[in-house]
This record gives C-alpha cells, sequence and structure tokens, in this order.
C-alpha cells in the first residue's frame, strides 16, 4: 500500500503466531506457523509533538489482537484471517487503513517453496 500523503505508518515486520489455519485434514488438526506483517495508517504529528503513548496506536496493543484472533479463529483461509484481524485493528482510533500480509511459513504443497500469503488492505470508510 502506497503511504497516504496525510497519514504516517506503524509497521509491525514478523509477528510469528503458531496456530490452526488451512484446509486439509493435517492442517486442522496440528498447529502451524505463520508470519504477519502489518501497517497501521494514522497521523502520528500528535504523538511526535508530545511523546506520549495516548496520541498513537500502541503496536503492543496491535500485535496483541493480532495473535490472539491468530490462535482463536481456527481459520481456513488465510484472507478470512486477514479479514478478521483487519476488521478488528480498523476499530482502534485514529486508523484510517490497515495494510495486512500473512505468511503460511510451510505450506502444504510438494513444490519447493518458501512461503504462500495473502495481503489484505482495509480503509476505515469501506
Amino acid at each position: 500500500m502506497k503511504q497516504q500523503s496525510d497519514s504516517d505508518c506503524i509497521q509491525l515486520r514478523g509477528l510469528r503466531v503458531v496456530c490452526i489455519v488451512g484446509v486439509l485434514p493435517e492442517e486442522r488438526e496440528r498447529p502451524q506457523p505463520i508470519e504477519l506483517d502489518i501497517d497501521i495508517y494514522t497521523d502520528l504529528s500528535a504523538a511526535g509533538k508530545s511523546d506520549d503513548l495516548a496520541d498513537t496506536v500502541d503496536y503492543g496493543a496491535v500485535a496483541e489482537t493480532a495473535t490472539e484472533i491468530c490462535l482463536s479463529s481456527q481459520a481456513q483461509l488465510l484472507e478470512h484471517l486477514a479479514q478478521r484481524i483487519a476488521d478488528q485493528l480498523l476499530l482502534l482510533t485514529p486508523v484510517s487503513a490497515v495494510d495486512i500480509t500473512i505468511k503460511k511459513i510451510r505450506p502444504p504443497i510438494p513444490m519447493d517453496i518458501n512461503f504462500t500469503a495473502v495481503q489484505v488492505v482495509r480503509h476505515t470508510n469501506e
């Protein structure tokens, strides 16, 4: 996602969670690693001036929220998991948009592949 001219961005990279996600029977029985990259678009100028956590989005809370959703949802599709995380993060004030990439580190396919991933971009006005 291109940074909007009126928004700044908080980035979380490489958040690893071991959870149930996938369609195949073995994926439903055994937790597997996924990795999340999350961009939160919001105006950071107030926090830049005040140096106060209350004037920004707490990235610790963002990581905790995303992790809890991953652990509790047992989603079949990465798309569904990404949407659930986006929906929750868009409720944070004053977030204007989120960009979430979820990587399945060891996808169950017979090819030599590092990961598969989905990326969703959602805005508060959607």
